[in-house]
């Protein structure tokens, strides 16, 4: 019965789209012919030739190949094939399994941007985005330096990686790659040691201008070893506009987890520091008229500096007519009352007093 279904299956007529083994039966200058059994002969020329004459120059007669066909009824008969849309199709096939199943693929790296790596799998582009990157190979470049990126990503060009595939666009015939992604279970392991709230010591490992870098802890086998972030907002109480005013790269500091999601673990360093807005109100109330630095203008308002941890806003509609541009400077001091606090939200606002 089963060789009997085969037989049928043999003789069911092809179809245009699908993928078929055949053997090679005859080479030409510019063609190729191939032996699809019960249903023709297949040929593969001109502009589908020229594009697949690199794989197809090594075969010899008898050898067989996947081929897709794309035309039944050709002037002379022939099955019309292409090789490159097969292999394509049969790439990404191999690659949606290899994804499912979570298994390892080895690319080499051709090239760089400034948003990630370049690499080809069986002639089909392939991207490896920054962010995709094992926290080993994350370019840490501090004040996100685009030209210093890729300089650091430039180092891997010609180097073999082992990555996962993330996503695949047939349509678009593009892969998307992830490096990290082959640390995902070890890394989940390590994060069942540790909760919200723990404190840890680590190294400061690199600084970028959306924050630091921490692995932890400091004592134990490097490989045992988690990297978490420390965002630009949990450095410190006051607002900065560089993390490396508050920290440096080589620097032990003691941080506290505060999330832990999706495989990555945030930590706070100003959570280690007194809050400054804690007993705000024995130094300052609503009304008091106050001297303060300007540190920031923005399109709302303006940043004030009232003491070295605080900062308030004078919202730009306190300026009526008169432009905020106009009747504030960067880094010069003015006298404000105080409008409004809010210790709970880490809030002040003011009203600029004018002489």
């Amino acid at each position: 019965m089963k060789k009997l279904l085969e037989e049928n299956d043999m003789l069911r007529p092809p179809k245009v789209g699908e993928i078929i083994e055949g053997a090679v039966i005859g080479k030409g200058r510019a063609a190729i012919f191939l032996d699809l059994g019960p249903i023709g002969t297949g040929k593969i020329y001109g502009r589908e030739f020229f594009q697949a004459k690199e794989e197809l120059k090594g075969l010899d007669i008898g050898d067989k190949i996947f081929s897709k066909i794309t035309g039944l009824d050709t002037e002379d008969g022939f099955i019309e094939l292409s090789v490159s849309k097969a292999s394509r199709e049969l790439t990404f096939s191999r690659l949606k399994e290899k994804k499912e199943k979570g298994e390892m693929i080895t690319i080499k790296v051709l090239g760089a941007n400034k948003g990630g790596l370049m690499a080809e799998i069986s002639g089909i582009s392939a991207f490896l985005p920054v962010s995709q990157l094992s926290s080993e190979h994350y370019p840490k470049v501090e004040g996100g330096d685009k030209t210093k990126i890729l300089k650091e990503l430039q180092q891997f060009v010609s180097k073999e990686m082992e990555v996962k595939v993330l996503d695949l666009f047939p349509k678009k015939e593009q892969i998307i790659l992830s490096e990290k992604a082959k640390d995902i279970d070890r890394i989940k392991g390590l994060l069942q040691n540790y909760k919200v709230g723990d404190v840890v010591e680590g190294e400061i490992t690199g600084i970028t201008d959306f924050g630091a870098f921490i692995k932890f802890p400091l004592e134990g086998e490097e490989a045992e070893r988690l990297e978490g972030l420390i965002h630009i907002s949990e450095l410190d109480w006051k607002i900065i506009e560089d993390p490396s005013e508050v920290v440096s790269v080589g620097e032990h500091v003691k941080a506290q987890v505060v999330d832990i999601s999706d495989n990555k673990v945030s930590l706070s360093l100003k959570a280690m520091k007194k809050d400054p807005w804690e007993n705000i109100r024995d130094d300052y109330q609503k009304g008091q008229v106050i001297t303060g630095k300007v540190t920031k203008l923005n399109p709302f308002g303006a940043f004030i500096q009232v003491s070295d941890k605080i900062q308030a806003l004078c919202h730009v509609s306190e300026f009526e007519n008169e432009k905020m541009e106009e009747a504030l400077e960067i880094d010069k001091e003015y006298k404000f009352e105080i409008l409004s606090i809010d210790e709970q939200e880490h809030k002040m606002s003011l009203r600029m007093v004018k002489d």
